[in-house]
């Protein structure tokens, strides 16, 4: 009977919608295996988030406030996060595969000497946790059969649906003994996207764009139907290394990885450094002149015509709807 703990990301108080996700999965796993669902909050010294985390079926959220905990620094944070390993030894822990758990999530590893599984879009339990994660640039999965007292898990933002199992989550503190000493890095500032720009990692649409706009004058076109749909704005590695938009749009092998619900790709080819990033989204819409493109292989629905032509009807189109 496997107990799981879901380690809940705030960043300045805000939750990473990756977290009620890992909780609707950890939930339903429990529900078939036995076992309970905690969570594991760090904050400066707010609420913990009760009623959202029971919401989707953690029956305790452990809590632990300090100072420290204002914003994200890797050693006092492994410290604190591997402290509540040792105490309450859950067989699971759950991390989003946020910028923050990519650097958490390993470090927990080697400091707990626990099994490390990155980048997961699926569990299971059979006799012991099996994690199903995409390999070879997303082309086949891996079925990972962890071993060991502990597993550390970074799960893939929105590979997981949310599912709502209310229960009454009950808070219990916990006071890590943090050591500053040993930090070999100190943050000294941290840049942020834009007030009201979409995360790409957590976005349920992304549209993106590829060489096919020809310039940057034209990403607006992109912009344009993502703020239509209400979405994150992406791009093609090609796009980036032209100096087109910023690498933090970028999708794919050497960018981000994402998995929406709906992926618009717009004049992208499909090489399989992009399809690595994105690949893993529930639905794909291509838009490319070329009707022998690659993405055509991967896409769920595909127009063979010209962007500059789609595009701004297709803005307008969503827009009308939504307006309904």
């Amino acid at each position: 009977m496997p107990n799981i703990a879901v380690f809940i990301e705030q960043r300045a108080g805000q939750i990473k919608q990756v977290a009620w996700q890992m909780l609707s999965e950890a939930r339903r796993l429990a529900d078939a295996q036995g076992g309970e669902v905690w969570g594991v909050f760090l904050s400066e010294g707010g609420e913990a988030p009760l009623a959202a985390a029971g919401k989707y079926g953690a029956q305790t959220v452990f809590a632990a406030a300090a100072p420290q905990f204002a914003r994200y620094d890797s050693e006092l944070w492994t410290q604190a996060v591997a402290a509540f390993v040792r105490d309450h030894h859950p067989d699971v822990l759950l991390v989003g595969s946020t910028a923050m758990g990519k650097d958490l999530a390993p470090r927990l590893a080697a400091r707990l000497g626990a099994a490390c599984v990155s980048d997961a879009v699926g569990l299971s339990w059979d006799g012991g946790l099996v994690v199903r994660r995409p390999v070879y640039a997303g082309k086949c999965f891996a079925d990972v059969v962890v071993t060991g007292a502990v597993a550390i898990v970074g799960i893939r933002p929105n590979a997981f649906a949310l599912a709502e199992r209310p229960t009454v989550a009950k808070a219990v503190t916990f006071a890590p003994v943090l050591d500053g000493s040993a930090a070999k890095a100190i943050v000294t500032k941290i840049e942020t996207a834009a007030a009201g720009e979409v995360s790409l990692t957590e976005a349920e649409i992304v549209v993106s764009g590829g060489r096919g706009i020809k310039g940057p004058e034209n990403y607006k076109l992109i912009e344009d139907l993502a703020a239509a749909f209400g979405a994150a704005a992406g791009a093609s590695r090609a796009v980036v290394d032209a100096g087109w938009v910023a690498y933090s749009h970028q999708v794919g092998q050497t960018g981000k990885t994402v998995a929406p619900n709906l992926y618009v790709a717009c004049g992208i080819s499909g090489a399989i450094q992009h399809l690595a990033g994105m690949s893993s989204s529930k639905c794909i819409v291509a838009i490319n002149k070329d009707a022998n493109a690659p993405i055509f292989k991967l896409a769920d629905y595909g127009i063979v015509g010209d962007l500059f032509a789609v595009l701004p009807a297709l803005a307008e189109a969503v827009r009308e709807i939504r307006r309904r």
